[in-house]
């Protein structure tokens, strides 16, 4: 065979072999890891038949031999018995017997299941589904995991729930640490769905604890852990590195857009060890692309484009060493939230305009045929099943939409958005200040305001008459009420919200640090933005909208919301 048709034949089988592989050969070629593309039932779901086989489709074909009931797992009160199997994509399994009624469960696939070339999951995926009507809180993770060694000495201990909890039940009586029977004291915060014990002083070395999470820790609505959740681990010899100081700090608010974000370490960390994989910034879910940088002992994160206006950003260090190996003891987590590029006070809902009612975690109509008007009605992340007493209570020109609905498509992603909305129209009211804001405090009840801002650095009330809200001629005035704690209106003798002047409904809004609550009868104007909940009361009625970011809104008896 000639040179010319030897190559020719070469070309020819390389053209053969390219174009027989699919895409998913191709994909995997690349080196991708896998990913758990859905699962069934899925995060959230309520009323699981109890014979059901639990499935998980993965986004490439993997190694059967690395699926089985310690990479599979699904645990009620206890691990349950079952078989697994793995075809292609799929793994599936199947209880040997029935699932208990009523209770919730947690799926997990751990990081040792690996596609057909060998390469693993890069983190466990783990989900919860119910037998009843109901998702219980209960942990699903924790770090150290149970029975750990060689854990370092200056560990911050961090426990992952199933759902959002209410924050001040997580706290050092229902989240402790013990060595034999004596007491570790330490600091215990939280931070979306999980909490961190950080001890007063370092562990001691070779030293046997026991962390217990009790039934005192509770979910927004009120729902306890069905039992404490104890484990175990083990102390080593070392010390981890630290992250001593970010900028911004936990929590800053008004960062400006342009900012660099850095993070400063208690030794010098390895340079390979910090880049954008490990250290990250994030809107939400969504990361933010930019360049990482070291020098000396302090990281910086410099965005590719300006910051969002209005927005939370989180921002974590993982997975960073020292010079000798030793990584964190934790990821470092910490939150920031940046300006506004709005202009004077306007507060601008976005998408959660269309809501009449927004929720975190449960709406209600307790007794009466209440009236929502001309505006919808959405839970997120809260499920269908947590909307009750629909009817008698309707809904007129709007609908309903829950985190778990599955038509029409998007209802999941239009609901993320609506509440990001929401909290960026809470961060910007929350912070106006144009004009400057007046300082208020007590009852408001009797006054008459001109539009501003208007700020009480503790709880807020309408009790002994009617607020007049008067716009003075004109009809774009804007009202803005900052309350850091509760706001409550007391029906009876007042407790009104009146408008003169050409004040209109639309351009009020109540910010509220915690929870609001609309007395009997109460004649109420406004957007309503909480930080947990709202509660109206009997007979009350409101033109205008209540937007709880986190909690439940509860409809008492018989109330009317109409579009402002």
């Amino acid at each position: 065979m000639n040179t010319k048709k030897l190559f020719s034949t070469i070309v020819m089988a390389v053209v053969v072999l390219i174009s027989g592989c699919s895409k998913d050969d191709s994909e995997q070629a690349t080196g991708e890891a896998p990913i758990v593309s859905s699962v069934n039932p899925e995060n959230g779901t309520l009323n699981v038949p109890l014979d059901k086989t639990i499935s998980v489709v993965f986004n490439q074909e993997m190694k059967a031999s690395t699926f089985d009931s310690s990479s599979f797992t699904i645990k009620g009160t206890t691990s349950v018995a079952g078989t697994v199997s793995m075809i292609g994509k799929i793994a599936s399994f199947t209880p040997t017997t029935a699932l208990t009624a009523n209770t919730t469960y947690t799926g997990t696939i751990r990081t040792t299941v690996q596609n057909t070339f060998g390469q693993t999951l890069e983190t466990d995926y783990v989900w919860t589904f119910s037998t009843g009507n109901t998702l219980n809180p209960m942990v699903i993770s924790t770090d150290p995991i149970n029975k750990a060694t060689n854990v370092v000495l200056n560990k911050v201990v961090a426990v992952n729930f199933n759902m959002p909890m209410n924050q001040t039940t997580i706290n050092t009586n229902s989240f402790t640490i013990k060595q034999g029977t004596t007491v570790i004291a330490g600091n215990v915060t939280y931070i979306g769905t999980t909490a961190y014990f950080k001890p007063s002083a370092s562990l001691m070395a070779n030293t046997l604890y026991t962390v217990t999470i009790t039934t005192e820790a509770k979910n927004i609505q009120g729902t306890a852990l069905s039992s404490n959740y104890v484990w175990t681990f083990t102390a080593g010899a070392t010390t981890a590195p630290t992250v001593i100081s970010t900028d911004p700090l936990d929590n800053a608010k008004a960062i400006l857009l342009d900012k660099s974000i850095s993070a400063t370490f208690s030794i010098a960390i390895d340079p390979k060890t910090i880049n954008d994989k490990t250290f990250t910034v994030k809107n939400g879910t969504v990361a933010v692309a930019g360049i990482v940088t070291y020098t000396g002992t302090t990281a910086t994160f410099d965005p590719s484009a300006n910051l969002l206006p209005g927005t939370i950003y989180t921002a974590t260090i993982s997975g960073a060493k020292n010079m000798a190996g030793i990584a964190l003891a934790n990821d470092y987590v910490w939150n920031f939230s940046t300006s506004s590029s709005l202009v004077g006070n306007v507060v601008n809902l976005g998408s959660a305009e269309r809501f009449g009612i927004l929720a975190g975690v449960g709406v209600s109509n307790n007794s009466g045929f209440s009236e929502i008007r001309n505006m919808d009605v959405g839970i997120y992340p809260g499920v269908r099943s947590s909307v009750t007493g629909f009817p008698p209570a309707i809904i007129v020109e709007g609908a309903i939409y829950a985190s778990d609905d599955i038509a029409p498509q998007g209802i999941g992603a239009m609901l993320i958005k609506a509440k990001q909305d929401l909290t960026n129209a809470y961060l910007f009211a929350e912070g106006a200040s144009t004009p400057a804001p007046a300082t208020v405090s007590g009852d408001q009840g009797g006054k008459t305001l001109a539009p501003g801002i208007y700020k009480s650095t503790s709880t807020l009330l309408i009790q002994s008459g009617d607020l007049t809200l008067d716009a003075q001629g004109d009809a774009n005035a804007v009202w803005i009420f900052q309350v850091a704690s509760d706001f409550t209106t007391v029906g009876g003798a007042g407790g009104n919200v009146i408008l003169s002047g050409g004040a209109q409904a639309k351009n009020i809004f109540w910010q509220v640090g915690r929870s609001a609550t609309i007395g009997n009868y109460t004649n109420f104007k406004g957007n309503i933005l909480t930080l947990t909940s709202i509660t109206m009361n009997s007979h009350a009625t409101l033109q205008g909208r209540m937007l709880a970011r986190n909690g439940a809104i509860v409809m008492t008896d018989t109330n009317i919301i109409s579009k402002p």
